[in-house]
């Protein structure tokens, strides 16, 4: 690792299996470890004991350090040589505020380092067996924020969105999604478009599916979730039945593990 560098680093979407390999090189190596709330305890375990370790976690309504701060903190310790690792959920540059944290970075002439992590964007639908492009399907995605939309002037402009592509990708929208299923419905959307909500963990994924029409009534799954609208979510509902959990491969793994070892002795 470059002394004075930072690293933006992408978690991954909460299982700590699914970090990129140069990612968990540089976090074992890491000075400072600014780390954000989603990231896996196991991840954190990766550190170097003599590394200093910054949480940074933030939830809706609730900061325990705003953004100022945290720029300030890569900042300082990577003018005094540190290498620092700015470790986040997801992917830096996927709604997780790299691109902001980067600006800061180059104006103030730190060098750093971009690591590209699975976007909860990515992970969510293909855990539960959601394929966001489908020859058949879908021939198109688009990812946005549902943070937002009951604003009065919202990010996301829903009714240009409603019909542009055929598969909908919405994360931080457990609370919003009634508003963002009116709002599709009434710009064109059909009541019937299927609807899936992911929530993951560490096992892998817990999901509801249903309609736009129905969604507008709200959904029982605890955030973070992510949320598919098209098609292409009914057909995950089919799939889900073969995919094995990220825990029964694991016990499938160790047991032919086992039966080779059984087969050499």
């Amino acid at each position: 690792m470059t002394p004075g560098c930072v690293y933006l680093v992408g978690a991954g979407p909460g299982d700590p299996g699914l970090i990129t390999v140069r990612g968990l090189v540089l976090l074992r190596g890491a000075d400072v470890v600014v780390y954000d709330r989603l990231v896996s305890p196991e991840l954190l375990d990766e550190v170097s004991p003599d590394a200093i370790r910054l949480y940074a976690g933030k939830a809706a309504g609730s900061h325990s350090i705003d953004q100022a701060q945290i720029n300030a903190l890569l900042v300082h310790h990577a003018r005094r040589g540190r290498a620092v690792v700015r470790l986040k959920c997801g992917d830096p540059f996927v709604f997780g505020r790299g691109g902001e944290e980067a600006e800061v970075l180059a104006a103030a002439g730190v060098p750093f380092e971009v690591v590209p992590g699975v976007s909860a964007s990515i992970a969510a639908p293909a855990c539960a067996g959601i394929p966001l492009t489908h020859r058949r399907l879908s021939s198109s995605f688009a990812v946005v924020t549902g943070h937002d939309c009951a604003k009065a002037r919202p990010a996301v402009d829903w009714s240009r969105l409603a019909t542009a592509v055929d598969t909908l990708v919405i994360l931080m929208a457990a609370r919003t999604l009634p508003h963002i299923a009116r709002e599709l419905v009434a710009h064109g959307r059909s009541p019937n478009t299927p609807v899936a909500v992911t929530r993951l963990n560490t096992a892998g994924a817990a999901t509801i599916t249903t309609t736009l029409g129905l969604a507008s009534a709200g959904i029982d799954l605890e955030p973070p979730v992510v949320v598919v609208v098209g098609e292409v979510a009914a057909l995950g509902e089919r799939l889900r039945e073969a995919l094995v959990s990220r825990c029964e491969c694991r016990r499938m793994t160790r047991e032919g593990r086992r039966r080779r070892g059984a087969r050499r002795t």
